[in-house]
């Protein structure tokens, strides 16, 4: 019988993360779920590695770095072809709890008009501490704030199932008929955003986005690109797709839209602020970022301003 799930893992010269996150699948894998592994052209030996210490694994070899949106829709045509009915996206940073399929599983069945499912991320280290428990967007705004239970310990207000505004690509489980009605990530955002712009086209054609807080896993958070402060490519991709997301799918007439640009450049020009040394080539991202929005130049980042 073809597997109806499967997990697909997307990897980027992240050889030790990806093998940690295939060995915490390799139980959850079974008659009905799959795992692929996808890799984005990595250089660190990661491909022969994973065909070495997971023959269990299917692998697609991209060749060259085709960012979160286009790696991940890789695994996604591959999954399909062979007759998936739900994809799992996990980073390949995370690693997932033994009960989380069973979990998403369940929730799929209980919620026939979801499309989307978002697990519950904790950080790493802590290991009691969330990351991700649901989040808000406001598109008017291109402000969505920190996930819900951000940094704090589990309790009694996260662990209700429910709607949320977006799911993560860290962890997140997506319908094939949602994706045969929508389609994939966009390739054009490249990485940072994917998400939120698939999550909102989810809402926008009447899947619901559903939050399942018992489906767990653990995030080192931003392990491909320096971690979640310490990295130029995240305020550059973040500044440009934010803004690019906003319009999309609530677009404002001039003067509201430069009105929305500039406040969207404020906050990311106020993290890039917020380190405490060697700003300047934060502050350039988020000026390159903001620069090629205007533009309209989309995909991966030049390399000139990296």
């Amino acid at each position: 019988m073809a597997a109806s799930w499967w997990l697909i893992v997307l990897s980027w010269n992240g050889r030790e993360d990806t093998l940690a996150c295939l060995r915490s699948l390799r139980e959850l894998r079974g008659a009905d779920t799959a795992i692929v592994c996808v890799d984005n052209g990595s250089t660190d030996g990661s491909p022969n590695a994973v065909r070495e210490q997971h023959p269990e694994v299917d692998l697609v070899e991209n060749g060259r770095n085709l960012g979160f949106s286009g790696g991940n829709n890789a695994g996604i045509r591959h999954a399909l072809e062979r007759g998936a009915q739900w994809v799992v996206l996990v980073n390949n940073d995370a690693v997932l709890a033994p009960d989380a399929m069973e979990r998403l599983r369940a929730a799929a069945r209980a919620r026939p008009a979801a499309g989307m499912l978002a697990g519950k991320l904790f950080f790493d280290e802590p290991p009691d501490r969330i990351w991700f428990a649901g989040q808000r967007f406001w598109p008017a705004l291109g402000y969505s704030g920190r996930p819900r239970g951000y940094g704090r310990s589990d309790a009694p207000r996260y662990r209700h199932p429910g709607p949320t505004d977006r799911a993560v690509g860290a962890f997140m489980a997506v319908s094939r008929k949602l994706i045969d009605q929508i389609g994939a990530l966009d390739d054009e955002l490249f990485a940072y955003g994917e998400d939120v712009d698939w999550s909102l086209r989810a809402r926008e054609a009447g899947f619901e986005v559903w939050f399942v807080p018992d489906a767990i896993a653990w995030h080192r958070v931003s392990g491909s690109t320096g971690g979640e402060r310490a990295s130029t490519h995240a305020l550059y991709y973040g500044v440009r797709n934010t803004i690019a997301v906003c319009e999309r799918h609530l677009p404002f007439p001039q003067p509201l839209k430069q009105l929305r640009r500039w406040f969207i450049l404020a906050i990311f020009l106020f993290q890039a602020l917020a380190l405490s040394e060697g700003r300047r080539p934060f502050l350039a991202a988020v000026r390159d970022g903001y620069r090629d929005v205007v533009g309209g130049r989309f995909g991966e980042r030049p390399r000139s301003s990296a």
